[in-house]
């Protein structure tokens, strides 16, 4: 064992320790003489207390529930909405929104064939617009939200909270009681049956994570390949005006683009939407007013694209070469899984008003006008967005182009901000630093570790391909994979939570997500060409998330097996003879059913313990958010007078590690506030158990109660004076290392690949915010 110290010896930490100026309020009820509850108030008790019977431990707290709307600040009438909306317009839609400078270009790399094969593009661009961004995601994936949250992980969450895959046993029936598990009573038999299959397979659990992992991956990775792709599209363009452009400085100035980009998003969501949010409106207005002007200039015609008879026809016509191009016609759709990885941001109504109202009408007219100047002008097909623009809007244009799609990359970016942090509170990746930008907006995140390494990302890739040929094919196969994963997450919802008509959900296979497979066989054959890069994006990022949670699921099951349980510790504490000291000890872990191994190690080796211990148990639930007022739960381990005290902090996937409060002032508030509610219901227990002997006048129960509230400012005096002497947190510094007869990946695996993230990225205490100067890490080697 070893212990690392800020100063020479516990003792020494907690003798010294500067009295604390914050004052808490715990001792007003006690002080103010408040009289004991009324035999009727004990009556109106029992029924709540009842219920706590069959839960195992921390019953109290857990009973101590306040249904709020999470996400108010999103849904504060239609002026917050309308404002949201707005906002989105900047953070969400660059992506999408600056599709047209690509995707026909990319569509025909070869040239236009057959005049035709234009309105079967179109043909193409607008049903799949409609059918995916619009139909699927707008109107059916931000149905599958949890609670205000997209993304890959935030449906595996909700799947998670309906059915027992997790691969951590730290389940409590607490836990259903948060506010925002939201779980419906109701089910179907089909329901239960898939449900049930589902929880009693290993490997259904195993692959359900490793795809989520997957799909969380190719996201990042596709954050990575959308800026480069619309920023060297963008600044392409001015090869139209000068030939003395060279493609050398053309990638230059991307390179620099993308580095002012990256080091924008320190501002924060709330300031970058609003810096955003009027470059892209004028875009789309820029879009859709060139694409009426070319509608009507050119070919009103193309309006018989809206016949399916033309995309038969390029099918009949141009055979494998029109399979080939639908990885073309794809990129139309690229950054819909922004759209719904960053509702977390915005709200659900926020994005569809912005989508419904400026997006996708914007879109369509774009795609037409592109289709009608080419049916006049098929040579012009490489560079079609810039060719098709009148003269006079030529500099305008470029200029916003050049800032739309600089934006571009916005809502990817916001979106692996998002996605991260979600993955991260599940232990599915390493600890870095979330920033919080917005005090008015849930949901708003800034990762710096994770802003640099997109940005050197970026760079590499802009600097090695220098062009949106090969670029365009990786893209592809990342924006397809990744639908075709959330559409496979969305039918498990559909049967097993949204309880839906069986039928429906066949229509929505046969209909939406055999378009997608089909998409997905396209872009894949262009694996050789560019493709492979989002591959080897998605295989690197999935083995850092692969190696940490595989070791964080170990490390947890090791705890388990050497936890400490209340017998044992209350023999620890009085066979060991430890001093007790004046003062609060805060000890830290995620272990959630009983006392962590490092105390034992501990006491082992340090014989002095302050007056007061809490054993903190660190806890993820498969939700968003978890209302503060429930994040606490208490027990007290018996008898009173060790004043031990076990808590399980409980957060959801965005909730905020380092809150604005300091942390221990709040435990103890809330511990103080669980002290008196357990005495509470032990007056209740006491007047169930003599209601019977007592003759009806109650004087047996007045003494009872007499006695518990002497015991009551007892205990809080204990608690006010401990954390007046001061806190000291004890944090667990494990050396995780392979066991006796490991295999060799094994080895490789937990010594080398798991040991090289710890070293490199945020321990917990910083993670927490834990002071320096009271904070002790205890060491213990756990043999995985």
């Amino acid at each position: 064992m070893w212990i690392k110290m800020s100063t020479s010896s516990i003792a020494e930490e907690v003798a010294t320790q500067e009295t604390n100026t914050h004052e808490t309020k715990i001792t007003n009820e006690i002080s103010s003489g408040e009289s004991p509850p009324s035999q009727i108030q004990l009556k109106e008790q029992k029924l709540s207390c009842r219920k706590f019977s069959r839960y195992d431990s921390l019953d109290v707290e857990a009973n101590k529930l306040h249904p709020i709307n999470h996400h108010s600040s999103k849904n504060g009438g239609w002026l917050v909405t309308l404002h949201l909306a707005f906002q989105s317009i900047g953070v969400v839609y660059g992506d999408i929104g600056t599709s047209p400078l690509y995707v026909l270009s990319s569509t025909f790399p070869g040239g236009i064939n057959h005049n035709d094969d234009i309105l079967a593009v179109l043909s193409l661009i607008l049903y799949t617009i409609t059918l995916i961004p619009l139909i699927k995601y707008v109107f059916i994936v931000l149905r599958a939200t949890d609670n205000g949250e997209g993304g890959t992980f935030a449906m595996y969450s909700l799947i998670c909270r309906h059915a027992k895959i997790g691969l951590i046993p730290s389940q409590e029936p607490a836990d259903q009681d948060v506010s925002t598990f939201q779980l419906e009573n109701h089910r179907l038999l089909r329901a239960s049956i898939f449900k049930s299959k589902l929880e009693k397979s290993k490997f259904a659990k195993f692959f359900l994570l490793i795809i989520t992992m997957l799909g969380t991956s190719m996201v990042i990775g596709d954050g990575i390949l959308t800026p480069s792709i619309s920023v060297l599209s963008a600044v392409g363009g001015i090869k139209e005006a000068t030939s003395a452009m060279t493609e050398e400085r053309i990638v230059w100035i991307s390179v620099g683009i993308l580095v002012f980009l990256f080091m924008f998003q320190r501002m924060g969501t709330d300031k970058v939407g609003y810096a955003f949010a009027p470059i892209i409106f004028v875009w789309f207005i820029f879009i859709a007013g060139i694409g009426i002007y070319n509608f009507i200039k050119y070919d009103p015609l193309v309006i018989k694209a809206l016949n399916p008879k033309y995309i038969l026809d390029y099918f009949r016509r141009n055979h494998k070469n029109a399979w080939i191009s639908l990885g073309g016609v794809v990129l139309c759709t690229t950054g819909t899984e922004a759209l719904f990885a960053d509702v977390g941001h915005f709200s659900v109504r926020s994005i569809r008003i912005s989508t419904c109202a400026v997006t996708y009408p914007a879109l369509i007219l774009a795609y037409t006008g592109q289709a009608a100047y080419l049916r006049k002008n098929n040579s012009d097909v490489s560079d079609a967005f810039f060719k098709s623009i009148p003269g006079p809007m030529y500099w305008p244009m470029f200029v916003v182009a050049i800032f739309a799609a600089i934006i571009a990359s916005q809502a990817m970016i916001s979106g692996t901000f998002s996605i991260i942090q979600q993955s991260l509170s599940l232990g599915c990746f390493p600890r870095v630093k979330i920033v919080h930008t917005s005090s008015k907006y849930e949901g708003q995140v800034y990762i710096p570790e994770i802003n640099y390494l997109l940005m050197v990302a970026c760079v590499a890739v802009t600097l090695a391909f220098k062009n949106t040929v090969k670029i365009g094919n990786a893209y592809g196969i990342a924006v397809v994979f990744v639908m075709t994963l959330t559409s496979a997450f969305l039918v498990l919802i559909m049967i097993m939570i949204w309880k839906t008509k069986i039928l429906l959900v066949i229509l929505y296979v046969l209909v939406i997500a055999s378009v997608e497979l089909v998409y997905l066989s396209s872009v894949l054959y262009k694996f050789d060409q560019g493709g492979y890069l989002p591959v080897a994006f998605a295989m690197f990022l999935m083995s850092i998330m692969f190696t940490w949670n595989y070791v964080y699921r170990k490390k947890y099951y090791f705890e388990l097996d050497h936890k400490v349980s209340p017998e044992k510790l209350k023999e620890v504490i009085i066979d060991t003879n430890s001093y007790r000291l004046p003062g609060l000890a805060i000890f830290y872990s995620e272990l959630v059913h009983g006392i962590p191994p490092i105390f034992k190690h501990y006491v082992e080796n340090v014989p002095a313990l302050p007056s007061v211990l809490v054993f903190v148990s660190i806890k993820s639930l498969p939700i968003s958010k978890v209302p503060m007022e429930e994040r606490f739960l208490f027990r007290r381990v018996r008898p009173n007078d060790l004043n031990v005290f076990r808590c399980v902090v409980r957060y959801g996937y965005t909730d905020v590690r380092n809150e604005q409060e300091p942390f221990e002032k709040l435990l103890v508030e809330r511990l103080g506030e669980f002290i008196k509610e357990d005495y509470k219901f032990s007056i209740v227990e006491e007047s169930q158990g003599n209601h019977e002997e007592m003759d009806g006048d109650g004087s047996g129960n007045g003494e009872n109660v007499d006695h518990d509230q002497e015991a009551v400012k007892r205990d809080i005096e204990v608690l006010e004076e401990a954390w007046r002497a001061g806190i000291v947190h004890f944090v667990g510094e494990q050396e995780v290392v392979a066991g006796k007869g490991a295999s060799l990946g094994k080895r490789i695996l937990i010594d080398y690949a798991f040991n090289f993230l710890k070293r490199n990225l945020r321990q917990s205490n910083e993670v927490f915010d834990i002071p320096q100067k009271r904070m002790l890490k205890v060491g213990m080697t756990y043999e995985l």
